[in-house]
């Protein structure tokens, strides 16, 4: 399959022309994110997006959370460079398919590679929303494979999906809360600094540095009114052993 790929070259936007095309937050204690939202093409992307919805093997594992046995809530694929340490989270240890198994995600990942310079990726998470009542919850990509201040690269496709961050839980009350009922008394401005949310559109990329996997929490909530499918790749560098 030979697709013609048209990437934005430049993740730093020019101030006059590209100001909203990439959007920078500066989390704090060395953590940002990078969001921009016409990274591939737009025809460009859906042709990789009927590439993956039809030629990937997802699969739809069993997790085990708090001692429990659940389905994910998303299919799933992993690829990954040969003699990597084999990822496992949850219980489940997906098996690794090589990047040669699927040669237009070697297309998406250099020019993910071109848009940021210096940053190196040599394993790839896919995942598959197949409507509203898929979803992620909070978590952290925080394993131990990918070091202690992970870049992770997140590149979607099809369905318009909200992605939200929230800072992880201190010590006070407030902050102790379930994810679905915050404090009524929670000042807007405290807000605003310990949550953000992105609309990820079909052919964005998003980009998260530094300590965000460490300060962070990030998740991809259910939405009723969706019916259509995602499709997300993320991008990660896993350390060899």
């Amino acid at each position: 399959m030979n697709l013609m790929l048209k990437a934005n070259p430049n993740p730093n936007p020019n101030p006059k022309d590209d100001a909203k095309k990439t959007r920078t937050v500066d989390l704090g204690n060395g953590s940002s994110v990078i969001y921009v939202p016409r990274f591939l093409a737009y025809d460009v992307a859906w042709e990789f997006f009927n590439y993956l919805d039809n030629h990937i093997p997802w699969t739809r594992p069993t997790l085990r959370v708090f001692g429990r046995s659940c389905t994910q809530p998303r299919d799933t694929c992993y690829v990954a460079s040969a003699g990597l340490p084999d990822l496992i989270y949850s219980g489940y240890q997906p098996h690794a398919y090589s990047w040669d198994d699927f040669p237009p995600l070697k297309d998406i990942l250099d020019a993910v590679h071109k848009m940021l310079p210096g940053s190196t990726f040599n394993s790839l998470l896919l995942n598959r929303y197949k409507g509203g009542n898929n979803y992620v919850g909070w978590h952290s990509d925080d394993e131990k494979l990918y070091g202690s201040t992970p870049e992770i690269a997140s590149v979607s496709f099809g369905c318009e999906r909200d992605f939200i961050l929230k800072k992880k839980s201190g010590k006070s009350s407030q902050e102790r809360r379930s994810d679905d009922k915050p404090p009524l008394k929670r000042s807007r401005k405290s807000s605003q600094d310990d949550q953000h949310s992105f609309m990820l559109k079909h052919g964005s990329l998003l980009v998260m540095r530094g300590n965000t996997q460490r300060d962070w929490l990030h998740s991809v909530p259910k939405r009723a009114k969706v019916e259509t499918i995602r499709i997300n790749l993320t991008f990660r560098l896993v350390l060899q052993e």
